[in-house]
């Protein structure tokens, strides 16, 4: 998913067909405790946090449980929504928080501040990185794996605030403003993590090529 999609491709594209009023009252029936209401938005929304969780957290069961999670929080907060933000907004900030407290509980590495800027952090150095497809050149297969690999050992370098916002933003498409509010913190401090994300991964991958 290429980082020029914004916020209303993200999450609300799973619900793209639904209307404003449809799902506020949808919403509104799930407060209310219309079982039935709560596993639409369930189903409107679970792809798009599956998703998310299986970016972010990079292990399919450590995804399902993230997911199981956060729909768990949903209904029992739901109570709690005022329609102050959009529903989408609220529903990833909660599976968000539930991903970074995993990624806390598995010991993602701390933060480092930095004080320099670069123009082109909001690049996806993954996307500047070789292709490593087998079908591209079966005499790149073992390259390939070997590019996964540093991928992987590079995200895990990553804060959990610094994964989420680099995730959220060149995975899920979303823009640094929609992330800071997601994340819980400013547009300018998405916008530090994302460039402190990018500056580590472009490190790790030069650093093996």
């Amino acid at each position: 998913m290429e980082a020029a999609r914004t916020e209303s491709v993200g999450l609300a594209g799973a619900a793209q067909d639904v209307s404003n009023e449809s799902e506020r009252a949808l919403i509104e029936a799930a407060q209310g405790g219309d079982a039935d209401a709560f596993e639409q938005l369930v189903r409107l929304y679970d792809r798009s946090v599956m998703r998310v969780t299986m970016n972010v957290l990079r292990s399919p069961e450590d995804a399902r449980d993230a997911y199981q999670e956060a729909f768990l929080k949903v209904y029992r907060k739901l109570d709690t929504f005022r329609f102050q933000c959009s529903f989408h907004t609220w529903l990833y900030r909660i599976a968000t928080n539930v991903c970074l407290d995993q990624l806390r509980r598995k010991g993602v590495r701390k933060e480092h501040t930095v004080d320099d800027r670069d123009d082109e952090f909001g690049l996806n150095p993954l996307q500047t990185a070789a292709d490593g497809r087998p079908e591209s050149a079966p005499d790149r297969v073992y390259e390939g794996r070997d590019l996964g690999r540093r991928i992987e050992g590079a995200l895990e370098e990553l804060s959990p605030k610094e994964r989420m916002v680099f995730e959220l933003r060149h995975y899920e498409g979303l823009r640094l403003r929609a992330i800071g509010e997601i994340v819980g913190i400013s547009e300018e401090a998405a916008k530090n993590s994302l460039f402190r994300a990018t500056r580590k991964l472009r490190g790790a991958l030069a650093e093996g090529s």
